[in-house]
């Protein structure tokens, strides 16, 4: 053909030397062997090896290849490729195989809402859940449900209740949190949040911190206002306080819905349930119990006699006893099946919370569950996806950071930054996220999508892997574990104490003028001990260094209860009454702050260097 160099001879298999046009679409599986593309491209497995022999790739026949190799290779043979998961696929067949009886629609039937419970600790989720699982009268059991696997159905047997007959599935997750690394992970497992609000006490930190992980994935709030048997309950404190905060009760001519409850005299509960059915019944929420089972894992662990165990909430189809699956990056084949009560079942429909066991290895919270045919393909998927996971921990995710963000403008358009901004006092944060909203631009909307006063804390970093948002904190200081797990999401963390300094630093991120200059690097922290006031000198503090270094050139931060004090040089580091150059961890000395002497025992002292780094100037 003109334009085209003649194939080349390579152990006598026929290998074009030049990409041929592209004249058809394939659409192949994750990690898809060398076998089956072959197959798909209409060639000999033989002439694909040579071919990625020639680019220096050596594989057997049954290896499985990178989605961004198998596009290139496809592509010599003039094949367009587009790689899906090993879910899209089932699911797509799945669907075909539905799509192809005679009544489709018949196949879908109504599936029961899965709610999870937040709130503020000691706000009474946990009697709020064992009470409604007490009103489950058709479950009862002697002593009271044995919870076994962190979600349970509950059935409404009022006779006379609207909703009788129906079900609902509850998630008895530890809090926000874990709600957040499943959302983390990709997974929608939850259909509606209850927020639990006690009517004595209003709303807290954590009713916030719950709101805005509920917001943030995109799911309805029901907000259930507990304790109001109290005397001193004050149900529409807690409804105007939330009406600030743009959940106004329907009552009000708001769209959130209030229920006022009283989880000890067992108050309105027949009305909170009706509530979730009325708002699941907005939602419209259908399964089709025929097809091969897909879900989510709520939990997993390894237990001593039974091996890896997972709890995992049946989304949609029917889940079967000694059936094969696939989920994240294991397989398995199903042992036994238990319900939520510790019951062996043999099958689970759509919304249904159950154990398995039989599986090779433990999965993580959020990791989609699959029922396949194929073991083998199972196995082989599972081995590509713990060999790309691996990959992934070598070569970090690209979270989005101050420094980038003009190169992602250019590619992407209108950008957000999404923001969790976090300060000492809840004056200045409201104060800072107006300022910070009120600087997006036609090309970069800033959005805060977490703010609050106090230390940085772990849930602010989970928050801000799963929505890829930057955390400010303005006059506070991440603790060690938190700073530590940022480092291991990829989370950027920004420390500011003057507001038009972080102002400034916005404003250049958007035009792309943001120059990394100095680089600060962790050196050791140490813990105050002691208090010592010497007259002509100052206040001494007598410390133990609890990790790291502390050296004599270093700079210091005093934090008290999370919040910055003091930054600054040491004028004095003394072990015993000697001058010391540094003391390594676990060893006391005396340090003496320059120009500061508000110290007490109980403080904490960070001590690191600043680094000059090269500059990253981007043009706007």
């Amino acid at each position: 053909m003109k334009g085209f160099a003649p194939p080349q001879r390579f152990g006598g298999a026929q290998i074009p030397q030049e990409p041929m046009p592209i004249t058809r679409t394939i659409t192949v599986t994750e990690g898809i062997s060398v076998k089956d593309l072959a197959e798909k491209l209409g060639i000999r497995g033989k002439d694909l090896i040579a071919t990625l022999l020639l680019r220096g790739v050596f594989v057997t026949v049954n290896q499985s290849l990178d989605a961004e190799l198998v596009k290139d290779v496809a592509r010599q043979f003039g094949a367009d490729t587009q790689v899906i998961t090993f879910e899209d696929q089932m699911a797509n067949e799945a669907m075909e195989s539905i799509l192809s009886q005679e009544n489709p629609d018949e196949l879908e039937v109504p599936r029961p809402p899965v709610v999870t419970v937040m709130g503020h600790v000691d706000h009474g989720k946990t009697s709020l859940l064992d009470a409604i699982r007490e009103t489950d009268v058709a479950g009862g059991e002697a002593g009271g449900i044995t919870q076994h696997i962190g979600a349970y159905k509950v059935k409404i047997n009022k006779q006379d209740s609207p909703a009788f007959g129906r079900e609902i599935v509850f998630l008895d997750t530890p809090g926000h949190e874990a709600f957040t690394r499943m959302r983390a992970r990709g997974a929608k497992v939850t259909d509606i949040v209850i927020v639990v609000v006690a009517a004595d006490d209003g709303v807290m930190p954590q009713t916030l911190e719950a709101i805005d992980h509920a917001r943030a994935a995109n799911v309805p709030i029901i907000v259930a206002v507990n304790k109001i048997d109290k005397p001193d309950a004050q149900p529409d404190r807690v409804k105007q306080q939330l009406g600030d905060r743009g959940l106004v009760p329907e009552a009000w001519g708001g769209s959130t819905v209030f229920v006022d409850v009283s989880a000890k005299k067992k108050q309105n509960l027949d009305l909170l349930l009706e509530m979730i059915c009325l708002v699941a019944d907005i939602q419209d929420l259908k399964a089709t119990p025929g097809r091969s089972a897909v879900g989510t894992v709520i939990e997993a662990k390894l237990d001593r006699g039974r091996g890896a165990v997972a709890s995992v909430l049946v989304q949609n189809g029917t889940l079967r006893n000694q059936e094969s699956f696939i989920v994240g990056n294991t397989f398995g084949k199903i042992r036994a099946m238990f319900d939520d009560r510790g019951r062996p079942v043999e099958a689970a429909g759509p919304s249904t919370p159950v154990e398995i066991l039989g599986l090779e290895s433990i999965p993580d919270a959020g990791d989609t569950f699959l029922v396949v045919s194929d073991r083998d393909k199972a196995k082989g998927i599972a081995q590509y996806r713990k060999m790309k996971e691996r990959e992934a921990q070598l070569a970090k995710s690209s979270r989005v950071s101050l420094e980038g963000l003009a190169e992602q403008i250019k590619q992407a358009g209108v950008k957000d930054l999404p923001i969790i901004l976090k300060g000492d006092v809840q004056g200045s944060v409201q104060v800072l996220a107006d300022s910070l909203q009120k600087m997006s631009t036609e090309k970069v909307r800033i959005k805060v999508i977490h703010s609050g006063a106090g230390a940085i804390t772990e849930s602010d970093v989970l928050l801000a892997s799963a929505s890829n948002a930057i955390i400010i904190g303005f006059n506070v200081r991440p603790e060690r574990k938190t700073a530590e797990l940022a480092e291991q999401e990829g989370v950027e963390i920004r420390l500011h104490s003057i507001i038009y300094e972080l102002q400034d630093e916005i404003r250049k991120a958007m035009l792309g003028l943001l120059e990394p200059v100095f680089k600060e690097v962790y050196l050791g922290r140490a813990e105050v001990l002691n208090v010592f006031k010497i007259p002509k000198v100052g206040t001494i503090a007598g410390c133990r260094i609890t990790d790291g270094v502390l050296r004599r050139d270093a700079e210091v931060r005093l934090s008290r209860d999370g919040e910055q004090l003091y930054k600054g040089k040491l004028s004095s580091l003394k072990r015993f009454k000697d001058d010391a150059r540094e003391v390594t961890s676990g060893m006391e000395c005396g340090v003496g702050l320059s120009n500061f002497n508000d110290i007490q025992i109980g403080d904490h002292m960070e001590a690191f260097v600043t680094e000059r780094v090269a500059a990253e100037l981007t043009a706007s």
